[in-house]
């Protein structure tokens, strides 16, 4: 079974690898509370996740085009009368247990 790590060793993980980087010659640069990443200030229209280069996606509406189709398949529901099935039909015995038994046949 694996080890979990408790929060302790964690945070003390954490901090080994802060004092690492820090003494690498690493710098850490403070950000307002609330500041976005994708915040369009950045120099040369960078973001700062590497995933969204781009302009930000505009959205479509789609609410109209579904409305559309359900209508249509409203439509073609009250067109067609609902099929009815004639003759007999096969249906599963089961036991007491919600174990198969047999097929019988039932009008």
């Amino acid at each position: 079974m694996k080890v979990r790590n408790s929060k302790e060793q964690q945070r003390q993980r954490l901090r080994e690898d802060m004092e690492r980087f820090l003494s690498g010659g690493g710098r850490i640069k403070k950000v307002p509370s609330g500041t976005s990443g994708n915040a369009p200030d950045q120099p040369g229209d960078r973001r700062s996740f590497p995933f969204t280069q781009g302009p930000p996606a505009t959205r479509t509406d789609l609410s109209k085009v579904a409305a559309t189709i359900d209508a249509r398949k409203k439509a073609r529901r009250a067109r067609r009368p609902a099929a009815k099935r004639g003759g007999p039909r096969r249906k599963l015995v089961y036991d007491d247990f919600g174990e198969p038994i047999r097929w019988v046949w039932e009008d």
